[in-house]
């Protein structure tokens, strides 16, 4: 598997090369994966994973994307659901919703959305908003 002077490299079981969609491609419809997916072409449609799902610089998604772990280079509109790390590189915009455990932001960004944070924020409700002149409470 390896020789004794190499360290070994983290792999998936499916050989430690992801799913991808190249630039210039289009797709249409709903992706559903064990392991890791890539995009950088454009996608309307909908990704489960329970793997990590990278949004490459060129890369779009409009639609609901499940998973593990997200970095984001790219564009995003539609429901993100992350539950590990969701990671917004300075290149990134997002629009929609996000429900996730853990979110690094780098300056540039760009997130306009509704998001839900915390280790049980994928499976949690929906929190009730706070009444109008009432100061919020620390739990």
């Amino acid at each position: 598997m390896f020789s004794d002077n190499k360290k070994p490299r983290p792999m998936n079981e499916f050989g430690g090369q992801p799913n991808r969609i190249e630039k210039n491609t289009k797709i249409k419809g709903d992706i559903t994966s064990e392991a890791d997916f890539r995009i950088d072409g454009k996608l309307e449609g909908n990704v489960t994973t329970s793997g990590k799902v990278v949004i490459g610089k060129d890369g779009y998604i409009n639609g609901k994307v499940e998973c593990v772990n997200a970095d984001i280079e790219g564009r995003f509109n539609g429901e993100l659901m992350v539950k590990d790390l969701l990671s917004l590189k300075s290149s990134a915009t997002i629009e929609g919703t996000v429900s996730v455990a853990k979110l690094a932001v780098e300056p540039g960004a760009t997130f306009n959305a509704a998001c839900t944070m915390g280790k049980g924020a994928v499976s949690a409700p929906k929190m009730q908003p706070t009444k109008k002149d009432e100061p919020a409470k620390a739990s």
